[in-house]
């Protein structure tokens, strides 16, 4: 079973802590891993050094960071492969994906690098001729990133590329189910040459997490997680009012028009489905069909459902890959077993397979009701509740009447229901004939129950600042 330290202050520390955190490779169940958790000591440290390293870096000209930015990206990428081994084996992804996730990583950073000449602040009108208003962007100081375990490399990078470029200094705490990887980009940081201090990577618990996010240094927390996990989130905030920032549930709506592509719409289904075992914040949730294509897009479901195999990606990476734990396949299960109850129709998988891994088979439900749990409420698996309309404007609303805001998709060749749906859907991204991809160039960021600020493009890179307004009398 292979050691990882901490990574705090600029050095890998085994502080002697009693608790450790063991990691299990979900396609076998087994622990490969563990960590020694960081005690409240280590945690008051890290901010501490943070919040020194901070005073000076922010105080560089902004190309500086962004050039020490692709210095990270460029070590990162020397160890690219290392990365990638260690996220295939604590997340189930296959380890060319697991590779790619890395390289996402690298661009990414390469992009933040590129903001450094453009954090722009504002000269406003005065109402007097012998006075200037200059709002003025500045870092916020000492962020807290708290990092999920589907996407474990590249929503690190997400939350500590656009920290760092706008002068901040990051605490990141990497899930307990993925934490290896977060270590090996460790090795990179060390390599690149960074500010000791300016990032501290740490796994711990959540008495400890706790701690970390509510020191009096740290001025903004960014999660991506759960309802549940962002409410605790902003419970952290309320210690020193630091800012927040969340990513949490979401519940993807797909709508299918009579005009769609059924072909197209099966295999786009299928592929955003059980991508990672369906364990991504917008992949379909709920699918709404017209009735007159009802019955043709649901048989062409159930075949390709029934045709996706799944099992350890190690193995062979077609296959479908596991759920992250085991709690979290039984999870699933009794979400369906629940929708079987209530009246919904099991057209293929809704079983617990036998054997080591958590899996669980490409799911399809019919006969699904607009007021179930299985429609309601964010499953996070491979489970795909079908829903009938007959107008356009019944499917926006049953779209819309929901708790969650993070993606929507429509599948049709009709401008006017395009527009339609562009100024009446209610989520924070629309995607008109294809499956959500999160461009990093754009916004992405959730309405209503799915979060707070947003992550990504322009828009993304600014919520690590704040204003300060500069009035100038001359």
């Amino acid at each position: 079973m292979s050691p990882f330290q901490n990574f705090i202050a600029g050095s890998f520390r085994d502080t002697g802590a009693r608790q450790t955190i063991e990691v299990k490779n979900p396609a076998k169940g087994e622990v490969f891993a563990s960590v020694t958790a960081a005690t409240e000591a280590d945690v008051i440290e890290a901010v501490d050094a943070a919040a020194a390293a901070q005073k000076p870096w922010g105080r560089l000209p902004a190309i500086e960071r962004g050039n020490a930015l692709r210095r990270l990206a460029d070590a990162v990428e020397r160890h690219q492969q290392k990365i990638g081994e260690a996220l295939a084996l604590e997340s189930g992804k296959s380890v060319e994906d697991a590779i790619a996730e890395a390289g996402y990583g690298v661009e990414l950073m390469r992009y933040h690098a590129e903001w450094a000449r453009r954090v722009e602040g504002e000269v406003i009108e005065s109402d007097t001729p012998d006075e200037t208003l200059m709002l003025k962007r500045a870092p916020i100081g000492v962020v807290a990133c708290l990092i999920p375990f589907n996407f474990p490399i590249y929503t690190l990078v997400r939350k500590i590329a656009p920290a760092l470029v706008t002068g901040n200094a990051v605490v990141v705490r990497p899930s307990n189910n993925t934490p290896t990887s977060a270590f090996v980009f460790a090795e990179a940081i060390k390599e690149a040459g960074l500010p000791k201090g300016l990032i501290s990577i740490m796994a711990m618990s959540h008495d400890v997490a706790g701690v970390m996010c509510t020191r009096r240094e740290v001025g903004m927390i960014t999660l991506t997680g759960s309802v549940a996990a962002g409410q605790v989130v902003l419970d952290y905030c309320k210690a020193n009012i630091a800012k927040p920032s969340l990513e949490l549930g979401g519940k993807t709506p797909v709508i299918v028009e009579p005009d769609a592509d059924l072909d197209v719409v099966t295999r786009s289904v299928l592929a955003a489905k059980t991508a990672h075992c369906g364990q991504v914040c917008t992949s379909v949730e709920r699918l709404y069909v017209h009735a007159s294509v009802h019955g043709a897009l649901l048989a062409k479901l159930k075949d390709a459902f029934e045709r996706r195999h799944y099992g350890d990606r190690a193995e062979d990476a077609t296959r479908m890959g596991p759920l992250a734990t085991a709690a979290a396949r039984l999870r699933v299960h009794h979400m369906v077993e629940r929708a079987k109850a209530d009246g919904a129709v099991i057209e293929v998988g809704g079983y617990l397979p036998a054997g080591d891994g958590y899996f669980y088979p490409p799911t399809l439900l019919s006969d699904c009701r607009r007021d179930m749990e299985i429609v309601q409420e964010e499953v996070f698996g491979p489970v795909l509740p079908v829903i009938p309309y007959t107008d356009f404007d019944e499917a926006l609303a049953m779209a819309s009447d929901h708790q969650f805001g993070l993606a929507s998709v429509v599948f049709t060749e009709n401008y006017r229901k395009v527009m339609k749906a562009a100024n009446e859907m209610e989520a924070g991204e629309l995607y008109i004939n294809r499956f959500p991809a999160d461009p990093y160039q754009g916004y992405h960021a959730g309405w209503k129950r799915s979060g707070l600020g947003g992550d990504d493009g322009k828009h993304g890179m600014l919520e690590f600042t704040q204003t300060r307004l500069v009035i100038l009398k001359h």
